[in-house]
């Protein structure tokens, strides 16, 4: 998963809450008592009386209000006109409102519930906690990754967006017309950055820049943003795609374009020189404080650095011995550099044309489709698709990544594979690239949480990083069972992905928390894996840019496993795989802990049934 999605999914709360809550206060069927409802910070709630269902009902109502891109992905037309409020006084307004929200969570601690209701409860008491935690360190002052961000959501939106109607066309101009504002705001929150001392590495702003150049200077008609306006719906008129097109081209020269150069002017001329020096955030007390935040945040446990840190080395070690074993198999002649350098020069494990790449890429998919309904009892509706990263984005992004589809709108989930620089892109690696943003990794369990009935929206749209991340690698081990890795090679190429996993825990930890230098960072990956140096490069500057997430998936996966071991053990031949994964992907995105007493309740169901 990108930054930009965990952008989309996480856009601050704005001061639009208390107009839609006004506008939702109507009393009929609110209050259980005789107390008429009242607004306390743009909440709406009662006096003396409260329930789960309305508690989670004005949390979702405030995150409609405040996330425009959920809301209109939803359904609501006149979201799809607006970009988030990213201003102070809408972060001002989520501090207070979440305030609220854990005040009315913590009363209703005391009552009695359902299962059901009560993972209801505790998953949005996880939610409200970990958001007010994360809520003092002013996160809206570096608002990008190396690859990702408000400059480049754009591109994410005009492929995902559907356009059927004259009116999306206009939404979509009305969004485009807005991105002045949008920028100026986050113009405003990195200047506060550079006053408060809190800004991103130098070290990444390079690549970040030139995505800006690209998107600054791209004539109107021919730019990534203006493709909808290039093909309409066969039933358009004449008349209709003309001014369409018209009101396209304008927002563009009028709007985009001036402010990508207005961005790119700020960039390079006031925010460069005023960015960190040091790759990591750990060189000051508040840093290292909201380091310790992060970890937490994106492992879901309560974990220290130092402690991630040592469970990446135990993993770096054991990974060592598996690949050790498999150069053995081989019958290769030469130390285990040799090795890495056969790898990475032989022309044998690379692809001549990006359409071949693609075309590998979809094949391992549709080989792991294929083996599904052997190892899992529920399989999502909506289908997936293979293509490429854009190209005003390859440059600087990773491998692949998963786009979520929509179910509600018909937007297909897309495997999006980097097809820049092929010499960077080798094969060996793709079975497990496909199986974890494919199947039965992120494509698999994010559709199934977006499909599924009787939940609140909240959850459907939960993604905790550790759960997500985690199933992903854990899908990239489950294709060994699958069948799908034909070649020591591959295999090979599934643990140097599950090295560079283990190597994240060692280098994240080591960069923010222990003061690395990018080379001391970098040797882990050289040294023990067959990642291309591009990849290394462009992974290191993730890790610089997004402190804490790259812990998510080795902590993640670990968890999974020792939870299926532990099935195993204790069910013996009850045990099945398929009932197994589904009980870990039904309930949707999980904190770890809340995942393993699910398990435990779901051993202690077969063990009876």
């Amino acid at each position: 998963m990108s930054r930009t999605l965990s952008l989309l999914c996480t856009s601050l709360l704005s001061l639009s809450i208390f107009l839609f809550a006004q506008a939702q206060n109507d009393a009929s069927g609110f209050c259980e008592t005789d107390r008429s409802p009242v607004i306390i910070d743009g909440v709406q709630q009662c006096r003396e009386f409260d329930t789960l269902d309305r508690l989670i009902f004005d949390f979702e109502a405030a995150q409609a209000a405040a996330d425009p891109y959920e809301a209109g992905n939803e359904g609501d037309r006149n979201a799809l006109r607006l970009l988030p409020d990213v201003s102070p006084e809408a972060h001002a307004a989520t501090r207070r409102q979440t305030e609220q929200f854990l005040k009315r969570h913590a009363a209703l601690s005391v009552r009695q519930r359902d299962p059901a209701a009560q993972l209801n409860f505790d998953l949005l008491g996880y939610v409200l906690r970990t958001r007010y935690r994360r809520q003092p360190f002013d996160e809206a002052r570096v608002p990008f990754t190396n690859d990702s961000g408000f400059f480049s959501e754009f591109s994410y939106i005009a492929r995902q967006t559907r356009f059927e109607s004259v009116e999306d066309y206009e939404a979509y101009v009305a969004r485009l017309s807005a991105i002045p504002r949008y920028f100026g705001q986050h113009k405003s929150n990195l200047r506060r950055g550079i006053e408060t001392n809190y800004t991103a590495s130098r070290e990444i702003l390079p690549g970040i820049i030139n995505t800006i150049r690209n998107l600054s200077e791209q004539p109107a008609t021919r730019h990534p943003f203006f493709q909808p306006f290039t093909h309409f719906p066969d039933n358009f008129s004449e008349d209709d795609k003309a001014n369409l097109r018209q009101l396209g081209e304008a927002a563009m020269e009028n709007a985009v374009l001036p402010a990508y150069r207005d961005l790119l002017t700020f960039m390079e001329d006031e925010y460069v020189s005023e960015a960190r020096n040091e790759i990591g955030i750990g060189g000051t007390p508040e840093g290292r404080a909201h380091y310790v935040v992060l970890v937490k945040y994106y492992t879901t446990l309560d974990i220290t650095p130092d402690e991630v840190h040592n469970i990446g080395l135990r993993e770096v070690r054991r990974i060592r011995s598996e690949m050790d074993a498999i150069i053995e198999r081989t019958g290769f002649e030469g130390s285990f550099v040799d090795f890495l350098d056969f790898l990475r020069t032989d022309e044998q494990f690379y692809a001549d044309t990006p359409e071949q790449l693609l075309k590998e890429a979809a094949w391992f998919a549709k080989q792991a489709d294929g083996k599904m309904p052997e190892f899992f009892g529920t399989l999502p509706r909506i289908s997936y698709g293979v293509i490429p990263v854009p190209d005003e984005m390859a440059p600087h992004y990773t491998t692949g990544r998963y786009w979520p589809g929509n179910p509600k709108l018909g937007k297909a989930g897309n495997y999006v594979v980097n097809t820049y620089d092929l010499k960077q892109r080798p094969l060996y690696n793709l079975p497990a690239l496909t199986l974890h943003e494919g199947v039965p990794g992120h494509h698999h369990q994010i559709s199934l949480g977006q499909e599924l009935s009787g939940l609140p929206k909240f959850r459907r749209n939960l993604y905790l990083h550790a759960f997500g991340e985690g199933w992903g690698l854990y899908a990239e081990k489950l294709g060994v069972e699958m069948g799908l890795y034909k070649t020591p090679y591959e295999n090979f190429g599934r643990l140097t992905y599950e090295m560079w996993r283990a190597c994240r825990l060692v280098v994240d930890t080591g960069i923010h928390w222990k003061g690395w230098s990018r080379e001391r960072a970098e040797a882990c990956f050289f040294e023990n894996s067959a990642l291309a140096p591009h990849n290394i490069k462009t992974e290191i500057e993730r890790y610089i840019s997004w402190p804490g997430q790259a812990l998510a998936y080795k902590i993640g996966e670990l968890k999974i496993i020792q939870l299926r071991e532990r099935a195993e053990v204790e069910l013996g031949e009850k045990f099945s795989i398929r009932d197994f994964h589904d009980a870990i992907l039904l309930e949707g995105s999980l904190p770890l802990n809340i995942l393993e007493a699910r398990i435990d309740a779901w051993i202690a169901e077969e063990k009876i049934r």
